[in-house]
């Protein structure tokens, strides 16, 4: 059943609908699994992955398909609802579907955006525990990433304490002589603390630490959880963990945590999170939950761990990339997709009215405030302004070789003309376009979406990528400049040219992905810049090397690993009753 979408929250629909959700006993035998091959933790569960692999290796795999945005606003525009309704369409359309989203952090969570359980009738539930620390993957990985900075802070302190002769007799350890300038990591936590983002450590006396500039970032900017998004197995976590570079030493050489001798502990810490987590959608489809990495400063995917089991296990399997196309998809398809070596169906676009107005030059739109009445009323020359950087995006997907199915996820405010002007918009771009009420009604609501999804899949499609591995670091990037973003070029501060030619220079570094580090809110590294900007070109001022994921990362204008808390959080909003324990306010 539907639920009154307008009237209730989304805590409260989840409420509702947990009440009928499976056991994971009931889940167990909806999805024909072993009992093995199930992890119960509580009302959830977790699949052991592993097993449910081996045994249905020869299964032939599902259909693939990726969810992806044009520009967002602040607020976002629903991938992760369109995610969940096209689930609960293709469910309503008697298939066998499922899907796997990325875990939320509880920096958005506890901020303006919110959780990322999608809203109204395409939610995922149970809701409380998606937004809370589900099954403490995250927990895991700030574990073991700060147990690296205990690990390094220590070493540095005692190679300071200590003569070589000491150093080796007391502490069995070698000199790793370590630059305290050129730390690359930082410590992190799971919130949106902007008074972490640049501190000193080591204050005090001589026991106390070594003194230093630090940092924090947020756990899902970790590299840690990058690596869980691509790892294969718990084998391979555990390799590229311990190739981590965690600082370098004073001739220049990186300092892993194998040097460190601290990789293996950290991945005893993490071999939990290495496999998914089963919750569904209000509608009783299963999807997974597992890796929750962002998308403008990481690879923004959930795991190919998860992706490879939902193949297995479903006829349509839906995964979601973070932020839109030029971001999320561009790294699905170049990074993801190169990694896995799995190959997408289709990829869905997911639009809304409200920031096609926005490129179109509607007001600003402020994350916590009020939308602007333009926004709220009809207003055809703004969205039709605004199609341009749909039509970008579309454009972007079928350089994959994807003919994508644009979805407009339409908000009551949106009037009949002005989706059928998008329609028109999309379709004239070569797309197919639907329609899709599936906030307001669930998987009824998005049967059209459906429908347009099932008939792209049984297109062949000839999927291809940007650019060869083989290419040099900075003709990567000014292929996804020039080809995702539409910039005229690029231009490299002198130290970011001199750190992209070291690493060009390096063969260890030739078959490491290429992942930018831009804004979301743009096409362009300038947030502010909406459309479809022209006559522009892309700065690059750092290139970030994360040799545990194996990915260099390019960065392009100010990115910060640590967001800020805004002044009206939404934590403010969040309670638990203390006779119940149940939790109220999410959203």
């Amino acid at each position: 059943m539907a639920y009154d979408a307008t009237k209730m929250a989304d805590w409260q629909i989840s409420e509702e609908a947990e009440k009928n959700m499976p056991t994971p006993e009931q889940w167990r035998e909806k999805l024909g699994l072993q009992a093995d091959e199930m992890l119960p933790m509580g009302r959830l569960a977790k699949l052991d992955f592993l097993k449910i692999i081996k045994r249905l290796k020869d299964r032939p795999d599902g259909k693939y398909i990726e969810v992806t945005a044009i520009t967002p606003t602040p607020l976002g525009e629903g991938k992760s609802t369109t995610s969940c309704g096209l689930m609960e369409g293709l469910g309503k359309r008697g298939v066998n579907v499922g899907g796997c989203l990325r875990q939320p952090s509880g920096g958005p969570t506890m901020n303006v955006k919110g959780t990322a359980a999608g809203g109204g009738n395409s939610l995922l539930i149970p809701m409380t525990e998606f937004s809370l620390g589900l099954t403490g993957d995250i927990n895991d990985i700030m574990n073991a990433h700060n147990l690296a900075m205990v690990a390094l802070t220590a070493r540095m302190q005692h190679e300071r304490n200590y003569n070589d002769e000491q150093l080796a007799r007391l502490t069995k350890m070698r000199r790793l002589d370590i630059d305290p300038t050129r730390v690359e990591m930082g410590w992190i936590m799971d919130f949106c603390a902007q008074a972490l983002r640049n501190i000193v450590i080591g204050l005090g006396g001589r026991n106390d630490g070594f003194t230093m500039q630090s940092k924090f970032g947020i756990a899902v900017g970790s590299e840690l959880m990058a690596i869980l998004a691509v790892a294969t197995d718990l084998a391979d976590l555990k390799e590229r963990i311990n190739n981590i570079t965690v600082a370098f030493d004073k001739s220049g050489k990186p300092v892993t945590c194998r040097d460190l001798e601290v990789g293996n502990a950290m991945a005893a810490f993490m071999r939990n999170t290495i496999n998914p987590t089963l919750l569904c959608t209000a509608e009783y489809n299963p999807c997974m939950v597992h890796a929750g990495p962002f998308a403008n400063i990481a690879v923004g995917q959930s795991s190919i761990i998860a992706d490879r089991v939902g193949l297995k296990l479903f006829d349509y399997h839906v995964t979601e990339s973070g932020f839109a196309a030029d971001i999320g998809f561009e790294k699905f398809w170049n990074v993801k997709c190169r990694f896995s070596g799995l190959k997408p169906h289709v990829s869905v676009l997911t639009s809304t009215i409200r920031a096609l107005k926005m490129h179109g030059g509607g007001p600003k739109v402020v994350a916590g405030k009020d939308l602007p009445e333009e926004y709220k009323k009809e207003n055809l020359p703004l969205v039709e302004k605004g199609c341009e950087n749909m039509v970008h995006m579309i454009g972007v997907i079928r350089k994959s070789g994807i003919n994508p199915v644009v979805c407009i996820n339409r908000f009551y405010t949106d009037t009949d003309a002005e989706v059928a002007l998008v329609k028109k918009a999309a379709e004239a771009a070569g797309a197919r376009c639907a329609e899709s009420n599936h906030w307001l009604k669930g998987g009824d609501g998005a049967l059209e979406l459906a429908d347009a999804v099932i008939e792209a899949c049984k297109e062949k499609n000839d999927f291809k990528f940007l650019y060869p591995l083989e290419m040099k670091l900075r003709d990567r990037v000014n292929v996804i400049a020039k080809e995702v973003y539409g910039a005229d070029g690029v231009d490299w501060l002198p130290e970011a040219a001199a750190k992209a030619q070291m690493l060009e220079n390096d063969p260890k570094y030739a078959d490491f992905a290429t992942m930018m580090v831009k804004t979301h809110l743009s096409l362009t590294h300038d947030p502010v810049l909406k459309g479809v900007p022209k006559g522009w070109r892309l700065p690059i001022r750092d290139v970030l090397i994360y040799s545990g994921a194996k990915f260099l990362c390019p960065c392009a204008g100010a990115i910060s690993l640590m967001p800020g808390t805004s002044s009206n959080p939404a934590f403010r909003r969040v309670d638990v009753d203390p006779a119940t324990g149940k939790v109220s306010g999410l959203f």
